[in-house]
C-alpha cells in the first residue's frame, strides 16, 4: 500500500510502498477514504511532541473509511461497513501505532462507530478529532446546556466547531477571534457577538468560557470573564507554560479544567449525529492524498483556516 512515512524528527515525509498491515485480535483494518491533517502531526515532525512508537512512523489519526478486514474476536461488524474511530491520547492511529496517512490503517473495534448512509467522508474524518475535541471541551468538560452564556476563545478549526456545538446546545455564545475575516462566518453560525480580544469579555459574568487558543493570556482573560464559581475549560495548547493571577482564580472560586478526548465512541456518535442532521459543519478543505506533505507545510506556516482532509479513492 502507499503511505507517507516519517523517518525521524525534522525529516521530510516520504511517499513509499509499505506492507499492508493485518488486524490483530480486537482490531479491524480500515480502507481509508478520508484522512484529516492535524497540527499535532506538525508537532511530531518538529520534535515538539514526542513520538510514542519507533521510527519510521506513519502519522495521521483522523480517518474515515470502510472495513477491509476483521481481526479475531471482533463481532458486530462486517467487511464493507462505513466507519470512523474515536481517538484517545494513548490509543489512536498515528499515535500508538502506524496511522492514516496511508491507504489502510488499523483501529481497535471497541472505538468504532457506524457512519450513516451517505455520510460525507471528509466530514466524518474531521469529526474524529476537530469535532470530537470540540465536543469534549464544550459538552463533556464545559457542561454547556440550554440557557448558558458561553465564551469561545479562538475561532479556528476547533473553536469554530465548538462554537457551533455550544449554539446547538442552546447557549448564547460570544466569540473571541483577532482575525476579523472570520467574524461573519461566526455570526452565521449563530454567535451573538464576536470580539477581537478576550479582554472584551471581562466583567460579562459568563457561565463558561472554553479557551481553544491556550496562550496563557487568553486563559487569564477567560478567568476574569466568568461569573463567581464559573468554569473555564482549557483545550488549546498555544503555550505549554504560563502564569495566572491566583487571586483572580481563588477569590471568586473559579473552576479551571483541562480537556482532552477519551476515546469514547458515544461522544463521537453525538458529533456524527449533529453533522448528519445538518446542525454542525466542520470547516474542511479537501486535498489529494499526494498533497499531504504540502498540506502539513501549510499548517506549519499558519496558512489554513479550518481543517485539511486528504481524500483517497474508493
Amino acid at each position: 500500500m502507499k503511505a507517507w512515512v516519517l523517518d525521524e524528527v525534522h525529516a521530510p515525509l516520504r511517499l513509499v510502498d509499505v506492507e499492508r498491515p493485518s488486524p490483530g485480535p480486537g482490531q479491524v483494518l480500515i480502507k481509508v477514504r478520508a484522512s484529516g491533517l492535524c497540527h499535532s502531526d506538525v508537532g511530531y515532525m518538529e520534535g515538539v511532541i514526542p513520538v510514542a512508537i519507533p521510527f519510521p512512523v506513519i502519522l495521521g489519526h483522523e480517518a474515515s473509511g470502510t472495513i477491509a478486514e476483521i481481526g479475531e474476536g471482533v463481532t458486530g461488524w462486517s467487511v464493507g461497513d462505513a466507519v470512523a474511530s474515536a481517538i484517545a491520547p494513548d490509543d489512536a492511529p498515528g499515535v500508538s501505532r502506524d496511522g492514516a496517512y496511508a491507504e489502510y490503517t488499523l483501529v481497535n473495534a471497541s472505538n468504532l462507530i457506524r457512519l450513516p448512509e451517505g455520510m460525507d467522508w471528509a466530514q466524518a474524518a474531521a469529526a474524529t478529532d476537530a469535532g470530537l475535541t470540540s465536543y469534549t471541551g464544550v459538552v463533556v468538560f464545559g457542561e454547556v446546556t440550554a440557557g448558558d452564556r458561553v465564551g469561545i476563545v479562538g475561532l479556528g478549526g476547533l473553536g469554530m466547531t465548538g462554537a457551533q456545538i455550544a449554539v446547538v446546545q442552546g447557549a448564547t455564545v460570544y466569540g473571541v477571534e483577532p482575525r476579523e475575516a472570520l467574524w461573519e462566518t461566526a455570526r452565521g453560525h449563530g454567535l451573538a457577538e464576536v470580539f477581537a480580544d478576550v479582554s472584551a469579555l471581562e466583567g460579562m459574568d459568563l457561565d463558561v468560557v472554553i479557551d481553544f487558543a491556550g496562550f496563557g493570556t487568553t486563559t487569564s482573560g477567560a478567568i476574569r470573564a466568568v461569573k463567581p464559581r464559573g468554569r473555564v475549560v482549557l483545550v488549546g495548547l498555544g503555550r505549554s507554560e504560563w502564569t495566572i493571577n491566583s487571586i483572580d482564580l481563588v477569590s471568586r472560586a473559579i473552576e479551571l479544567r483541562g480537556a482532552t478526548v477519551a476515546g469514547e465512541p458515544a461522544h463521537l456518535q453525538a458529533v456524527i449525529d449533529l453533522v448528519a442532521a445538518g446542525k454542525l459543519t466542520v470547516q474542511a478543505e479537501e486535498i489529494g492524498f499526494e498533497d499531504i506533505e504540502d498540506g502539513l507545510g501549510r499548517l506549519q506556516r499558519g496558512e489554513v483556516n479550518g481543517r485539511l482532509v486528504a481524500m483517497l479513492p474508493e
